[in-house]
Formats: structure tokens, C-alpha cells, sequence
């Protein structure tokens, strides 16, 4: 099969019309017709079959659709990712955030008073490795750290609202508020998938009643009653405050680690390895002034 074959083909599978396809494609029907034909004759079967005037993808055409979509999208975002490849080596930092958003928004404002060339594109994606530095979480326990990477340990606290239930209370076993409803930072699956796993070693399921997208909107809600949340000792800020109190989650222990780890893959590493020592140093900084 010939790339344009393909390209062909694919076109002629989104709009099920050949005279259509050779416009979008600015072929005439005749040569379409032919490339489809000699597709199918290197192939040996039909992958079209008439439909009045128009066409539908027989089996075949379907299972080789199927197959060639996410191969030609993959084979599009090459020139991009070389793109990116090469503003790596520029004065732009790339940055994907996993974990502790608002946190690392707090260290780019700060580094850029002293450091106003140097310039900071974020991502959220998981599949990624096209950064310089990625922040990542995982549980305490899931293995050592990587080279070129800094952990810093991070208590996950029970935030709930100052009512006569919680009145008096310093700590909690996670499994007293099994029946209670939670309410979640909507988007941070790895935040989640911990703050789940926790729950599932105190034998329950969190039921989630709502999701926010920011940090204060979730001390908000529980402090309005609402619901109940797990809270970060130190990325999300302070949350205790007249209506919200932090509880220390006995059993089971509820820690996790924030990684920050950077790719050598740039000809000259100096701004990544210097805002790198300065990121490592203002998570130090806030764990310990909280």
C-alpha cells in the first residue's frame, strides 16, 4: 500500500461518496476510482460496494479503516512533534503537570521576577515525553526514585467541616466515614486514583457527590457542609480555616510522594537543570513552612 492510496481510501471512507472525496482530495472521480481499484486489486477484496449513488465500506473496507485512522494520525503528528522537539531547545521550558497544579503555578510566578527570558509551556498528559520536567505523584511505597528525579513526601489529611460530628477530633480512621459523601478535585487522576486507593484499603468505595475543578472550591464546599475531602498537607495550601478542619488519617497511612524529574535532552541543559534546583528547593521550602 502507497501512502496516498491510503490518504485516498481514508477519504473515501469519511464521506462514502466519490465525487465528493475527489473534490476534498482535488483529484478528478476517475483517478480516485482507479487508486481505489488498485488498492483493492494489491489487497484482493472489495473494500466498497454501490449504494444508489453512493458507497459503503464492505467488511474488509471497515477492518482496514479501522486499522489506518490511527496509524495516518500518528504518521500527522510527527512534523508537530519534531516541532516540539526543536522549541526544546530554545529558552521555553516544557512542563508536564500531573501533579500539584497550583503549586508549580506558584514557582513559575516566582521564578519569573529574577528570570523574566525564560519562558514555560504546561501540559497535562500522561502519555507525554516531550518535556523537560514533568511532576508526577505515586503512593509512598511504589518503588525507588528515578535518576535525575526528586521525591518529596507529602500526608494526605481528611478535610471535613467544623460540625458536632467532627468537634473535638484531631485524627480518624478512614473507615468512620465510609458512608460520608466526597467531594473531589475534578481532572487529577493520579490525585484520585491514590485518594481511591486509600479508600479501597479501608474497605469502601468513596461515593464522589461532587467534583470542582480548583483546590479552594473544594475547601469551599466542605466548608459549607457539603461533603468531606482528602487534602494535601502542602501543594493545596491551608485549608483549615473558621469552617473547615484538617483531620490526621490514622489507618490506613495516607502519604504520598511528588516526583520532579527532568530530561537531559536538550544540547544545552543549563535553564532546565537551573529552574529544576530552584523547583526542588521551593517544594522543600513549602513542606516545611506549612
Amino acid at each position: 500500500m502507497e501512502l496516498m492510496q491510503i490518504r485516498y481510501f481514508l477519504e473515501a471512507a469519511r464521506t462514502k461518496h466519490m465525487t465528493n472525496s475527489a473534490k476534498n482530495l482535488h483529484i478528478t472521480q476517475p483517478a480516485l476510482t482507479q487508486a481505489i481499484r488498485r488498492l483493492e486489486n494489491d489487497l484482493g477484496v472489495p473494500l466498497f460496494a454501490a449504494k444508489g449513488r453512493n458507497i459503503v465500506l464492505t467488511e474488509y473496507g471497515k477492518y482496514l479503516q479501522k486499522k489506518l485512522e490511527p496509524l495516518i494520525t500518528q504518521l500527522d503528528d510527527i512534523p508537530e512533534q519534531l516541532r516540539m522537539m526543536v522549541a526544546l531547545e530554545g529558552e521555553t521550558i516544557h512542563m508536564n503537570v500531573l501533579a500539584a497544579s497550583s503549586l508549580i503555578m506558584e514557582a513559575i510566578i516566582e521564578y519569573k521576577k529574577e528570570h523574566g527570558d525564560i519562558n514555560f509551556q504546561l501540559q497535562q498528559n500522561s502519555e507525554s515525553e516531550l518535556y523537560d520536567i514533568a511532576i508526577t505523584t505515586k503512593l509512598f511505597y511504589q518503588g525507588a526514585e528515578e535518576r535525575n528525579s526528586f521525591a518529596c513526601a507529602e500526608e494526605i489529611y481528611l478535610a471535613v467541616p467544623r460540625n458536632e460530628k467532627y468537634k473535638g477530633r484531631t485524627s480518624i480512621c478512614l473507615a468512620e466515614v465510609s458512608e460520608e459523601g466526597f467531594i473531589s478535585l475534578l481532572g487529577s487522576r493520579e490525585f484520585r486514583y491514590i485518594c481511591d486507593r486509600f479508600c479501597q484499603h479501608a474497605g469502601f468505595t468513596p461515593k464522589i457527590i461532587f467534583e470542582s475543578d480548583n483546590p479552594s472550591a473544594v475547601r469551599n464546599m466542605i466548608a459549607a457542609n457539603m461533603g468531606i475531602g482528602f487534602w494535601p498537607e502542602f501543594t493545596w495550601g491551608n485549608a483549615q480555616n473558621e469552617h473547615v478542619q484538617l483531620l490526621k488519617i490514622e489507618e490506613p497511612v495516607c502519604q504520598r510522594d511528588i516526583i520532579i524529574n527532568y530530561n537531559q535532552n536538550k544540547t544545552d541543559n543549563h535553564n532546565v537543570t537551573e529552574f529544576y534546583r530552584f523547583l526542588t528547593e521551593f517544594f522543600r521550602y513549602r513542606k516545611y513552612k506549612k
